[in-house]
C-alpha cells in the first residue's frame, strides 16, 4: 500500500503538469506560475523544458510543464521525455513528486484514458478539469460532484484562461501531500495483472546496472508498450538486465495464448474504465448544435476560401513588421547615434574609443533598431497561436504536405521556423516517420527567420520605394518582404520534394490533427510567450552578436597604420598645414578641406583594404564579384558565419557606423544606410549598391546557411555531422546560384 506523501515545507516538492493537446495545460501553466518561470533544455537532450515556482499550503512548488501527450506509450521524443519524466527514468532528473492531469471538459473520455495511466504510478493526482465553459457552449453538462465521488483524487474545476479555480487547485495539491496516494484503477484482466506482478519481481530480482529503483507501475508500462521507446531507451541506458527483452517477449507471448492481446488489452481496458466513470456524470445534447468553431470552420477551413484568408492574414503580418515598428525604430536609431556620440566624448580617442563605438554602439545597436519589427512577428505568431487559428493553418498545408511527400505535421515545425530555425528543427520530434523528421529538419533553414530580418529590413527600407498601392494598404516594401518569405517557402517546399524521391525515399504518413475550439487570445498568455521568445532571441543573438561584433572590429582595425598609407597621410598633413597657414575666411577653406576629407576617406579604404578581414575579402572577391559584390560585401558574408543577424554588424563595422551622422537630412537619416549608398567600386566611382545587388544579397541570404546555432541543432538532432554538413553544402550552392540570377536578370532589366 503506497504511503503518504511527507513533504515538509523547507523542501521544493517537483510536480508535473501533464494533459492532453489542446487542454490549456500551458495557459494553466502560465497562471500557476507567472513570471516565476524559466525556460531551458532537459539535461541531454533539446526538448524544451518550460518550469516555474509557485507557493501553495506552506510549500514551494516547482511546475513542470511537460510535453503535450495522448497516452504514456510513448512515439515520439517529446512523448518519451514526458514518460519518462513521470516514471522516475530520466537521467539527471528527479521523478516528480505529484501530478496535475489537465482536461478538457468537453472531451473528458479522451482526456481519462491519460488519467489512467498517471494514476497506475502511484503519485498523489489532482485532476483539473478545464474549459468548462467551452463545454457550456457545446451543451455539455459536467457533474463534478459526482467525478469527485467515483475518483480517488481531488477534481478541481478551472478557466486558465480567466484564472478561475487557480486557487481552488493549488489548496487541492497541497492537501493531496497529505492522503495516501490513489490506488490503481484500471480494471485490466486477471492473466494480465499475474504478469505484470510476475515481471515487477523478476525486475526487481534480477540485477540492473543502471541502479536506481523502479516506479511501481514501470512494468505494467513496459509489457504493454511492445516495442516501444521505452523498452528500447531503458535497454539502452542499461537500466534493464540484457535478458529483459526476452523476458518481456515470453510474458506477452504467453498473454497471446490466454486471449489478452497487447497493446490492445490497453485501449479496451482504459476505455471501459473510463466509460463507467463518466457514465452519467457528463451529459450531451440529443442533437447536435454546430459551435462558432464550426461555423467559422467552414470558411477557414474551406480549400479555397481558407486558403485565400490565410495569404490574406500572411500578408497583414508582413505589412505590419514595417508599417508599425517604424516609429520605435526611428526611436531607437536616434539613441543610437546619441549613444556613439557620448562614447566618443568621454573616450580619449584610439582602439578604446574605436572598439566602443565602432564594436559593440556599432554592431549591437544596429541589430537592436529592428526589435520592434522581431517583436511585432513573434506577437503576431503567439496571436494567431492563442486563438486556435494556427492549427488550421496546419490543416490546410496538409493537402500541399502531401504532395511533396510530408504530412500536416510538418507544417508545425515549419511554422516555428519563421521564429527561429531552432526551435523549429526540435519541434520536428513530434514526427513519428523518421525519413519526414530528417527531411522537415533540412528544409527548416529554408524558411525565413527572425535573423534574417534585420538583413531584409536594412537593405530593403534603403534601397526599395516606399510607393504604396490601394490608397496606402499596401507598401511596396512589405510586399519584398512577403515575397522573400514566399521564396523560401517555395524553395523549402521544392526541396523536400526532391529529398522525399531521392535520399529520403518514402510514403507520406496519415495526418490527424485535433483542431482546438477558437477562442479570444489571452493577453497574459500571449505577453509571456512574446517575451520568452524576445528574449531568447536576444540571449543568443546579443551575445553572439557582440562577441562577433568585436572580433570583426579587431580584424578591421588591425593592423593600424598600414605603411601602403603613409604617402595619403603625408599628404593630408601637408594641407592641413597649408590650412592652418591661410588667412581666416579665405575661399580656400572649402576646397582644402574637401580634399583634406577625401583624402581621410582614402586612408580609411587603404586601412580596411590592408585588414585582416579586409584581406580575407579581396580574396574572395573574384568568387563574389558576379552577384555584384565588392570585398566589403563579402567580408559581411565571412563574418555572418557564425550567425545570418551578424551581417548587420558588420556593416555597421566597416562603414564606421557612428560617425559623421546627417541629422539634418531627412533621406539619410540611417548613417548606415547613408554609407552604403554612397559606396563605390575602386578605380570606377560606380555605386556598387544598386537595387539588382540589395537584391542579390536578400535572396543570399533568403536561402544559404549562415548559423551555427542552426548546423549545431541539426547535429544533435540527428545524431551526426552528415546531415549539418549536407544542409550547409546544398543550400550554400542554392543561395550563390539565387544571387547570380538575380543579379545578372535585374542589372539586364535595368539596362547594364
Amino acid at each position: 500500500m503506497p504511503q503518504p506523501s511527507t513533504i515538509t515545507a523547507e523542501q521544493v516538492t517537483t510536480v508535473a503538469l501533464v494533459g492532453n493537446p489542446n487542454t490549456g495545460k500551458s495557459t494553466l501553466f502560465n497562471a500557476l506560475v507567472g513570471v516565476h518561470q524559466h525556460v531551458g533544455n532537459y539535461p541531454g537532450v533539446t526538448v524544451e523544458r518550460k518550469a516555474g515556482r509557485m507557493a501553495a499550503g506552506g510549500q514551494t512548488l516547482e511546475v513542470i510543464d511537460l510535453p503535450g501527450l495522448y497516452s504514456l506509450a510513448p512515439r515520439s521524443r517529446d512523448e518519451m521525455v514526458a514518460c519518462e519524466v513521470l516514471l522516475g527514468e530520466f537521467k539527471g532528473l528527479d521523478r516528480a513528486q505529484a501530478v496535475v492531469c489537465v482536461a478538457d471538459a468537453s472531451n473528458l473520455q479522451r482526456c481519462l484514458y491519460l488519467l489512467s495511466q498517471v494514476l497506475d504510478l502511484g503519485l498523489p493526482v489532482v485532476l483539473a478539469v478545464n474549459m468548462i465553459d467551452v463545454a457550456e457552449k457545446h451543451g455539455i453538462e459536467v457533474d463534478l460532484e459526482l467525478l469527485r465521488q467515483r475518483l480517488p483524487i481531488p477534481v478541481v474545476a478551472v478557466q486558465a484562461n480567466r484564472r478561475l479555480g487557480v486557487e481552488q487547485l493549488k489548496a487541492a495539491l497541497s492537501e493531496a501531500f497529505e492522503v495516501e496516494a490513489p490506488a490503481r484503477m484500471t480494471p485490466f484482466p486477471e492473466p494480465f495483472e499475474r504478469e505484470a506482478a510476475q515481471l515487477r519481481g523478476w525486475f526487481e530480482a534480477a540485477p540492473s546496472t543502471g541502479g536506481g529503483a523502479f516506479c511501481p507501475g514501470i512494468a505494467r508500462r513496459l509489457l504493454l508498450d511492445a516495442g516501444g521507446y521505452l523498452e528500447a531507451d531503458m535497454l539502452a541506458r542499461g537500466r534493464l538486465p540484457d535478458e529483459a527483452g526476452q523476458e518481456l517477449a515470453r510474458a506477452r507471448a504467453r498473454l497471446e495464448q490466454e486471449g489478452c492481446r497487447i497493446p490492445s488489452i490497453e485501449t479496451e481496458s482504459r476505455y471501459a474504465w473510463g466509460h463507467e466513470v463518466l457514465d452519467g456524470a457528463v451529459r450531451r445534447p440529443e442533437t447536435y448544435r454546430p459551435s462558432f468553431s464550426d461555423r467559422v470552420d467552414a470558411v477557414l477551413t474551406h480549400r479555397i476560401w481558407g486558403t485565400l484568408v490565410f495569404a490574406l492574414v500572411m500578408v497583414a503580418v508582413f505589412q505590419a513588421v514595417f508599417v508599425g515598428a517604424e516609429p520605435l525604430m526611428e526611436w531607437i536609431e536616434a539613441g543610437m547615434a546619441e549613444a556613439g556620440q557620448w562614447v566618443a566624448s568621454v573616450v580619449p580617442e584610439g582602439a578604446l574609443q574605436s572598439l566602443l563605438q565602432k564594436g559593440v554602439v556599432g554592431g549591437v545597436g544596429a541589430v537592436i533598431v529592428f526589435l520592434p519589427q522581431i517583436v511585432i512577428l513573434f506577437l503576431f505568431l503567439a496571436v494567431l497561436e492563442d486563438c486556435g487559428y494556427i492549427a488550421r493553418a496546419a490543416y490546410l498545408a496538409d493537402r500541399m504536405m502531401a504532395r511533396v511527400g510530408l504530412s500536416g505535421k510538418a507544417f508545425i515545425p515549419m511554422l516555428s521556423s519563421f521564429a527561429c530555425a531552432v526551435p523549429g528543427i526540435m519541434a520536428a520530434r513530434v514526427i513519428e516517420d523518421e525519413r519526414d523528421r530528417i527531411t522537415t529538419i533540412l528544409v527548416a533553414p529554408l524558411l525565413t527567420c527572425s535573423a534574417r530580418l534585420p538583413v531584409y529590413a536594412l537593405l530593403i527600407a534603403a534601397f526599395v520605394p516606399s510607393w504604396t498601392y490601394l490608397g496606402g494598404l499596401l507598401n511596396l516594401q512589405g510586399l519584398v518582404l512577403a515575397g522573400l518569405y514566399a521564396l523560401g517557402i517555395v524553395v523549402a517546399v521544392v526541396a523536400a520534394l526532391l529529398l522525399k524521391h531521392t535520399l529520403l525515399r518514402g510514403a507520406a504518413p496519415p495526418f490527424l490533427l485535433e483542431l482546438p475550439s477558437y477562442k479570444w487570445p489571452s493577453p497574459r498568455n500571449v505577453a509571456y510567450r512574446v517575451v520568452q521568445r524576445v528574449g531568447q532571441f536576444l540571449r543568443c543573438a546579443g551575445t553572439l552578436i557582440f562577441a562577433v561584433s568585436i572580433l570583426v572590429w579587431a580584424a578591421l582595425y588591425y593592423p593600424q597604420n598600414p605603411p601602403s598609407a603613409e604617402p595619403l597621410r603625408e599628404a593630408r598633413q601637408a594641407l592641413e598645414a597649408q590650412r592652418e597657414n591661410l588667412p581666416p575666411g579665405a575661399p580656400q577653406h572649402a576646397r582644402v578641406d574637401e580634399q583634406i576629407a577625401e583624402i581621410s576617406r582614402e586612408i580609411t579604404g587603404e586601412q580596411q583594404r590592408q585588414s585582416i578581414l579586409g584581406r580575407l575579402g579581396r580574396v574572395i572577391e573574384p568568387v563574389v564579384r558576379p552577384l555584384g559584390w565588392d570585398w566589403r560585401i563579402g567580408c559581411a558574408v565571412l563574418a555572418s558565419l557564425p550567425a545570418r543577424e551578424v551581417v548587420v554588424a558588420t556593416m555597421g563595422v566597416i562603414y564606421n557606423l557612428g560617425e559623421d551622422v546627417d541629422h539634418d537630412s531627412e533621406d539619410d537619416r540611417n548613417l548606415l544606410q547613408q554609407k552604403m549608398r554612397a559606396a563605390v567600386w575602386e578605380g570606377s566611382g560606380r555605386p556598387i549598391f544598386t537595387v539588382p545587388v540589395a537584391l542579390s544579397i536578400l535572396v543570399f541570404f533568403a536561402l544559404c546557411a549562415q548559423c551555427a546555432a542552426t548546423l549545431a541543432v541539426m547535429r544533435q538532432e540527428t545524431g551526426t555531422w552528415r546531415w549539418p554538413a549536407f544542409a550547409f553544402g546544398y543550400m550554400t550552392l542554392l543561395a550563390y546560384a539565387g544571387a547570380f540570377v538575380t543579379y545578372q536578370v535585374g542589372t539586364w532589366i535595368a539596362g547594364g
